[in-house]
């Protein structure tokens, strides 16, 4: 038996245990994950838990896993914008289409198999053997700053500040409409959405809390150009935030609109930039993603449009 291990984000807290493990490990099936359950396979802070445990902040999630059902993540050539690299963490400018981690339909191709070549065997491995060295992730067709951890120290360090909301992570997006404010707080609870579970949605009932803070950059014709903080990191947030006031993030078909003319690869999301403090020195460490190729032409385009 091999051994999955994961610490307990905000973002899973009280989902049941059956739940958060398939959320965690989606190449295996729900039923699957239930039958382990069921057979004593998983371990919560060391002990054997049931099917209705809902999990907590911290919670030390132990999973053996049968050898048979565990996929083979290689190391990959693949190039890297590197933002920020020293020995404990290092800060990747990730580019649209990427998927962070190895996932089914995804065990190549991803951050985490262009980092095991980069960096061969300094990953952290809390969080288990499909996601060394990973803290936090974006979606695959949002671009910018991933940081990942190069040890466990600086793993615990840098999931400590995403947990205390210490981390600065400032996005960039262009999204549908004129935004009338120059900034602005969305203060609203965020969960699954309650008849597609694959999506999030501002769920008053059942949301957990999340706050994401807007200011206006630039102005168009039919689109507004916003920079994003984030006081939370609930999956999906700003997509889901922006979709609820009216505005949804212009590419973002599942949660705005198809009708743009634009041909475009999903959400115009940027995580443009993500401060820290250092693990080791303790100093503050802050890194700018510079604007993706199709991201600054896509301002061009509407700069020029709303001269003429």
């Amino acid at each position: 038996m091999d051994e999955f291990r994961f610490e307990i984000t905000e973002e899973l807290e009280d989902e049941r245990i059956d739940k958060c493990l398939s959320t965690l490990i989606d190449s295996l099936s729900r039923s699957f994950i239930q039958k382990m359950i069921r057979d004593n396979a998983v371990r919560v802070n060391g002990n054997p838990v049931k099917g209705s445990y809902r999990v907590k902040v911290e919670d030390c999630v132990v999973f053996c896993l049968p050898k048979a059902v565990e996929p083979d993540i290689e190391p990959e050539d693949i190039p890297l914008d590197i933002l920020y690299e020293d020995g404990d963490v290092i800060v990747i400018n990730k580019p649209k289409g990427m998927v962070v981690h190895p996932a089914a339909g995804h065990y190549s191709g991803t951050l985490v198999n262009a980092l095991m070549y980069h960096c061969g065997q300094s990953l952290s491995g809390i969080n288990g053997i499909l996601r060394p060295g990973i803290v936090h992730r974006i979606d695959m067709d949002t671009t910018g700053s991933v940081i990942a951890c190069k040890n466990d120290m600086a793993h615990n360090c840098i999931a400590g500040q995403l947990k205390e909301h210490s981390i600065v992570r400032r996005y960039h997006a262009i999204c549908h409409g004129v935004l009338k404010e120059e900034n602005g707080t969305i203060d609203r609870p965020v969960g699954r959405h309650p008849a597609d579970r694959k999506k999030m949605a501002v769920n008053e009932r059942n949301g957990k809390s999340a706050v994401t803070h807007y200011r206006v950059l630039k102005r168009f014709e039919k689109y507004t150009y916003i920079e994003c903080e984030l006081e939370t990191g609930r999956t999906h947030q700003i997509r889901v935030h922006m979709s609820a006031m009216g505005h949804p993030l212009l590419g973002d078909e599942v949660y705005g609109s198809r009708n743009f003319p634009f041909r475009l690869q999903g959400q115009s999301l940027h995580a443009k930039i993500l401060g820290f403090r250092h693990p080791s020195s303790g100093e503050y460490v802050e890194v700018d993603a510079p604007l993706p190729e199709y991201f600054a032409h896509l301002l061009e385009i509407m700069d020029a449009r709303s001269q003429n």
